[in-house]
Order: structure tokens, then C-alpha cells, then sequence
């Protein structure tokens, strides 16, 4: 069982009374009246990243990868509470200085406040974190539109291909090993689009686990569509361009494993003028990458040869 049916089975029926949190089928719990955003991510040590090393990087991967949920809902994030459970081995005086100063320079660059946190002792390192944000609007996941265009944030793909480097599973040169890596550890989130969208997007969610189960994720509760891809279409950088080809990789394998941490939303056709214009005045990169059609069509992805992909990538999921 994965952990979106045990959602389902065990929990679902629970909040029926409690709107505000949305079924638990979105990345936020929102309360609307009071204009409250919160988010909660727990990261365990091995599976979240892969060790501790470098502590200071994790813990703004993880940092990151929280405030992502409330950004790609349209909201700035203000507070966040840190939970850690470790060891005096993970807990040293070394390491808590890198830990603090981590959070002092991610709290200045994306200006968010520590606000509380607990500290238990445990044999396992893990790491809780709980964002919050003032919103009376967010973007929905599940309120995508028959004939939307599909936009992506940024670039997808790096992060994983950091993750391979560092499990050694693939062998780069000096300059791309500290490219990727750095891309694993520090996602780069469009803080500054967030509010943007609000008025633009009509559904959104952050590419965590995947690009191709994220936009499944999307369109869940809406069976009356599916959605078109273009490959050519989804933003790679020019380093993953590089090791593609001189790898000879297929770019669709290294697209659809999530960490990425850029924002996935759709909109409608008559949107895309301004969705050019933020992209410009913000230098932020913003591509189409497909479109979403009804159900009578199956959800494919159109390779760079204009053939049809099998949509075999689930992403990441947790399972019981």
C-alpha cells in the first residue's frame, strides 16, 4: 500500500467535517476564513537524503522543500517550526553551528522566521518541518480546466542526476559533479512568482516527486480529463543537455524522478501573455510543456521524434 491509499482509507473519512483540510488531497491546509496556510514535512535520514555529511545542505534542502508546498499554492511563507530526533553523534556542537547558521542564511534569503521547534534523542536521524503562511487565496491542486496549457518552472532534472552522483551511479567530470550536487541539496524555488499566480494559475503543486506523478496528482479527482506532454517542451539545463548527449541518456528518464522543487500549474490559453511578461520581468524561466484534453483521450507524453511515451514513471512514493 502506498501512502496516498492509506491516506484514503484510514484518514480521509476523518475530516469530512474539516474542510480546511481539503481531503487531505492537497500539498496545504488552509483555513479561509482566518487566512491560514500550513504545511508539514517529515524527512528521514537515508531516504529524504541520503546522509549527514553535510548538514548544513540538508537541512536547506529540507527548509526548502517545505516552504515549496505553501509557495506553489501562491503564498509567501512567514513562520516555520523545525523538529529534529537524533543522536549525539548527528547532534554535535560541529554540526548544530552549521545547522544554525544554514537556517540564519535561508531565514534571510527567503525570509522566513524560525518560530519553534523540539529536539528528541533517537538512534534514527529525522527531521519534521512545519510551514505557515497567511493567505485569504490559494491555488487549488485539483481545479485544472479542459483545453488549459500546462507551464513548469525552471529547469527539472538536475536534482536527480545530483542524486546519482552522490550514490555513484553515474560518473561525471569535476564541474558537473559540483553542478548537480549543489542542485541537489539547493533547490531554487520561485519565491518570487508565488503571489503572481494567484490570479493566473488555476491549479498548481510543486514537482517533488516527480514531474509526470505530479501532474497525475493534478487531474486525480477530475476523471473527465487527462493531459499532453511534449517532451521537447520540458526546460532542462544546459550542463544535463551536455551529459545527455555525451551519455547518450534518455531525457525522459531523468525528468520524472521529482526533487525539483519548481512549480507545475496550469492556465487558461488566454493567460499566456502574462504568464511571458512575469517570465521576463522576472527572470524567471516559465515553459509550456502540454495541455490538458478530455478523458476520451489517454494522458501520453509526445517524445522529441513526435512518437507517443508510455506513461510508465510513477515518481517517488512511500511504501507500506
Amino acid at each position: 500500500m502506498h501512502e496516498f491509499q492509506l491516506i484514503k482509507k484510514y484518514f480521509s473519512s476523518i475530516v469530512k467535517q474539516n474542510k480546511s483540510a481539503l481531503n487531505l488531497n492537497d500539498d496545504v491546509f488552509f483555513d479561509k476564513k482566518k487566512g491560514l496556510v500550513i504545511s508539514i514535512d517529515t524527512y528521514n535520514e537515508g531516504y529524504h537524503f541520503i546522509d549527514f555529511k553535510h548538514p548544513d545542505l540538508v537541512i536547506k534542502k529540507i527548509i526548502r522543500s517545505s516552504i515549496s508546498d505553501l509557495i506553489c499554492k501562491g503564498v509567501e511563507p512567514k513562520f516555520y517550526f523545525i523538529a529534529g530526533s537524533g543522536n549525539k553523534k548527528t547532534f554535535t556542537k560541529k554540526n548544530l553551528l552549521k545547522i544554525s547558521k544554514a537556517l540564519k542564511d535561508d531565514q534571510k534569503k527567503f525570509k522566513v522566521f524560525l518560530s519553534g521547534g523540539d529536539t528528541t534523542l533517537s538512534k534514527n536521524l529525522t527531521f519534521t518541518i512545519t510551514s505557515l503562511g497567511f493567505s485569504k487565496k490559494i491555488i487549488y491542486r485539483n481545479k485544472v480546466l479542459y483545453n488549459d496549457d500546462i507551464y513548469v518552472t525552471g529547469n527539472i532534472g538536475d536534482s536527480y542526476v545530483g542524486l546519482l552522483v552522490l550514490k555513484k551511479k553515474i560518473k561525471v567530470g569535476k564541474s558537473f559533479r559540483n553542478y548537480f550536487i549543489k542542485k541537489y541539496y539547493l533547490p531554487e524555488l520561485q519565491i518570487k512568482l508565488s503571489k503572481k499566480l494567484l490570479n493566473i494559475a488555476s491549479s498548481s503543486i510543486d514537482v517533488s516527486d516527480g514531474l509526470i506523478a505530479d501532474m497525475k496528482k493534478m487531474i486525480n479527482n477530475q476523471k473527465n480529463l487527462s493531459f499532453v506532454i511534449n517532451e521537447r517542451c520540458i526546460p532542462i539545463s544546459s550542463p544535463l543537455k551536455r551529459l545527455i548527449k555525451s551519455k547518450k541518456m534518455k531525457k525522459i528518464s531523468l525528468i520524472s524522478n521529482g526533487d525539483d522543487y519548481q512549480i507545475l500549474f496550469t492556465a487558461g490559453k488566454d493567460k499566456a501573455r502574462i504568464i511571458n511578461k512575469l517570465s521576463k520581468v522576472y527572470g524567471i524561466k516559465i515553459s509550456k510543456i502540454g495541455e490538458i484534453v478530455s478523458k476520451n483521450k489517454k494522458s501520453i507524453i509526445i517524445d522529441e521524434k513526435g512518437k507517443q511515451i508510455a506513461l510508465k514513471s510513477n515518481g517517488y512514493v512511500h511504501k507500506f
